[in-house]
């Protein structure tokens, strides 16, 4: 597959100008690396033994910069796409701010960088689980999941797990079963959260020929699938309790947070929408499984501070 050309005349015209330093932090993905940064931070702190806090900084510095290189390439491949979204195309590359060029460059210096500076800092097992979400979510999800197959995003969806397990094996230099359940709890979590955004943004994927599930398999299918997944959540949220790795403070907020998501989940699942319409239950869900996951992570945290401190056993 060749690299498309520039979208238009006159964004090829723009880009003669030097790009800003705005725009390749916009490459990063921002909004998004908040997520991977804390949900990566809440492995690192909820993890077994200790890190020294300068090397645990890089570690997370790293899991950052990897994101956001990942992040850039997939912006360098999908610039004749994004150009063609209303979400999307007042990014640097559509908006013609950019070389295609040097996002692609700085994608594979950030990728780089975060891994070798990642392996000398916490280890070469942790650096390569990075090197492998870097991987997953540049080349399998992007040039290969996305324009082939509507299970892009169920597949796709272990690029952003990775994070949390790799804070965990930072410190701990090992895989056990607590790293694999948080990034399968984040892998359950991403489907019904990336396709609820998928049923009002359905129209600007159907435009640019992405094959989301509800372009190709139609609304009802995918309302069924959300439905599913959130109630497949409910259960796995609340693994680490079931096995002992915490206590009932964390089973017991993943429980309410999980029965919270699939409540929301339920009206959007059940919910014969018409295109055009306000689409308010698919925009609540969206917006709470942000807060989910923000704040299942920080329970895994308050857990482990609330054990250590004999507050709860």
């Amino acid at each position: 597959m060749t690299t498309p050309a520039p979208t238009s005349d006159a964004a090829a015209a723009v880009q003669a100008l030097p790009a800003e330093w705005r725009d390749f932090f916009a490459l990063t993905k921002p909004r998004v690396m908040t997520l991977v940064i804390f949900t990566g931070l809440c492995g690192m702190l909820a993890a077994p033994g200790n890190i020294h806090p300068v090397l645990g900084f890089t570690a997370i510095f790293c899991i950052a910069i990897g994101a956001g290189g990942a992040a850039a390439l997939n912006q360098w491949w999908e610039a004749d796409i994004d150009a063609g979204m209303k979400r999307t195309a007042a990014r640097p590359l559509p908006a013609g701010r950019m070389q295609r060029t040097d996002a692609r460059d700085f994608g594979l210096l950030l990728s780089a960088t975060s891994v070798g500076v990642l392996g000398l800092a916490a280890g070469w097992l942790a650096a390569s689980i990075l090197a492998i979400s870097i991987f997953y979510y540049a080349v399998i999800y992007t040039i290969w999941l996305k324009p082939r197959t509507p299970q892009n995003i169920v597949i796709g969806g272990g690029a952003g797990a990775f994070p949390p397990m790799i804070g965990w094996i930072a410190v701990t230099g090992d895989i056990t079963l607590m790293p694999v359940l948080l990034f399968a709890i984040i892998f359950m979590w991403t489907p019904p959260h990336f396709w609820a955004l998928a049923l009002f943004m359905q129209s600007d994927y159907a435009k640019v020929g992405i094959p989301m599930m509800p372009v190709v398999k139609g609304q009802a299918s995918t309302r069924k699938q959300i439905l599913v997944y959130s109630i497949l959540l409910v259960p796995l949220a609340a693994t680490p309790w079931f096995i002992g790795g915490t206590t009932a403070l964390f089973g017991i907020i993943a429980l309410v947070l999980s029965l919270a998501f699939l409540a929301l989940a339920l009206p959007v699942s059940f919910r014969r929408s018409e295109n055009g319409d306000a689409m308010k239950p698919e925009k609540r869900l969206f917006a709470f499984s942000i807060i989910y996951l923000f704040a299942l992570f920080a329970a895994l945290v308050a857990d482990r501070v609330a054990f250590y401190q004999g507050w709860i056993s």
